[in-house]
């Protein structure tokens, strides 16, 4: 079975489990030494120029498994010495310009960076050129394209610019966080942080001193992944990492849901504050919308809450598809309430380091949330449970949400909101494509079938979110 899309993939992931696996053997000291390791054997089609190059880089990604640079709040960064292999973006004439005389691509230059050979033929000075894209709207060929590298085709806030040497340069300005061009750049040249070796020293504190458990929070998007075994077979895993239990992500859903819906009738416009890299788009792109965010928690930091209050001693490390949860769990309302935060990546390797075949343990349960709260792994399922929590509750308010299903349909709902055109009184913001089925930690990316979340859903006991809530004593903390 093939746990990743890409040799990208594994080799991000290659690095995670040596790293974890020398942690564990007491000998962090020496992973460097054993990078030969982490690259080899592999195909020659899959490596750079020299294994020698390939080494440096793979140096780069153990730093960045082991925290990255601690002086860059960014959990997304970099890798300067892999990014060196894509060509400069912008446009350019290819070989279907026929030299015709009539040069409208020159004419509609507004910085006369066309100019012409003896035969005709287009050239455009980079250095001139503004990237305006007239000369490629009137060239009767298509002769000229716009190239422009991965990296910044994925990041669709604009977040990614050419720096010195051509290397990628992240505006943190504008950065969400959101994993995009992470997953997209072909070279593994940029690279989320990992905290993988936080969590292990978690688990080992807690079973040292016995002061503390620690609780996996789980996205309910697990339903799309490790779908070579059963779910509950995951969760044994986490038993045998040293979790003192397993509680669904999609239980602090129901009790968002709730909070969401109320806050909703009380304000009459609201926009949600589950996805990380949504709240900051806000924050960074639409300032002035700032204040009709959502008061309350996202699931992980809610459920985060919700477990320290019941039990003082925990520490709460969220799992789950979401670079941007990183980053989340950093914020000074949230760090309170989570210790840490890894992806569905970085949990294969952690197993894998441990040499669990998790096709041979037994099937553990999961069930401490609704329907409602775990179809808030797909797009719209937010919606739906905010709906049915108006419904559960008695709130005469009709909602009218506009589901944003990837950054750029978020994008077009705050335009309309600022510009008072938008009809809708709730906007549901995803900033990946399919909602957290489509996260960057994910082991695949292709496209996910939302209807497996919503057979996932169905499978809880606990079918309304009162269901879910009435085991709790969470009413009580609200």
């Amino acid at each position: 079975m093939q746990l990743f899309d890409t040799y990208v993939q594994k080799l991000k992931y290659k690095v995670l489990r040596e790293v974890a696996r020398h942690d564990y053997e007491g000998r962090l000291q020496d992973v460097y030494l054993d990078i030969p390791k982490m690259i080899s054997p592999g195909p020659k089609s899959e490596l750079r120029c020299c294994i020698y190059k390939e080494r440096a880089i793979t140096a780069e990604r153990v730093k960045m498994a082991m925290g990255g640079d601690k002086s860059n709040p960014n959990v997304v960064e970099v890798i300067d010495i892999a990014c060196d292999e894509c060509p400069v973006s912008g446009y350019r004439v290819g070989p279907d310009c026929r030299g015709c005389i009539a040069h409208r691509c020159a004419s509609v230059c507004p910085r006369g960076a066309i100019s012409f050979d003896e035969n005709h033929h287009a050239h455009i000075d980079p250095d001139k050129c503004v990237n305006c894209g007239k000369c490629a709207s009137v060239c009767p060929y298509s002769a000229i394209q716009n190239h422009v590298r991965p990296c910044e085709r994925a990041c669709k806030v604009n977040a990614i610019s050419q720096g010195e040497n051509h290397v990628a340069r992240i505006d943190d300005g504008k950065c969400i966080s959101c994993g995009a061009c992470v997953y997209q750049c072909p070279f593994g040249a940029i690279q989320d942080k990992s905290f993988l070796l936080d969590a292990l020293r978690l688990i080992r504190e807690s079973d040292h001193n016995k002061n503390y458990r620690v609780y996996a929070v789980v996205a309910p998007s697990i339903s799309s992944q490790f779908v070579h075994v059963k779910v509950g077979q995951v969760i044994t895993a986490l038993k045998h990492l040293g979790f003192f239990t397993v509680i669904e992500a999609a239980l602090g859903a129901d009790m968002v849901a709730y909070k969401e819906a109320a806050e909703l009738a009380e304000k009459g416009f609201l926009t949600s504050s589950c996805c990380p890299a949504f709240v900051s788009y806000i924050e960074k792109s639409f300032p002035t919308l700032k204040e009709h965010i959502s008061h309350n928690y996202s699931p992980m930091a809610e459920l985060g809450r919700y477990i320290k209050k019941t039990d003082p001693t925990a520490k709460v490390i969220f799992i789950g598809p979401c670079v941007a949860k990183k980053g989340e769990a950093q914020r000074e309302r949230v760090k309170e309430h989570v210790d840490c935060v890894l992806t569905f990546e970085e949990l294969q390797a952690w197993i894998d380091s441990r040499d669990l075949d998790l096709k041979s343990l037994e099937v553990g349960v999961l069930d401490n949330a609704s329907y409602f709260g775990r179809i808030f792994a797909r797009s719209g399922g937010l919606t739906d449970s905010v709906a049915q929590a108006l419904k559960e509750q008695k709130i005469d308010f009709i909602a009218n949400p506009i589901v944003c299903d990837g950054i750029e349909a978020c994008r077009i709902a705050l335009l309309k909101k600022q510009k008072n055109l938008l009809k809708e009184n709730f906007i549901e913001g995803m900033a990946c494509v399919g909602g957290c089925i489509g996260g960057a930690g994910c082991l695949t990316h292709g496209p996910k079938d939302k209807g497996e979340v919503d057979k996932y859903g169905h499978e809880a006991y606990e079918k309304t979110i009162a269901d879910a809530l009435a085991l709790t004593n969470w009413s009580e903390q609200k």
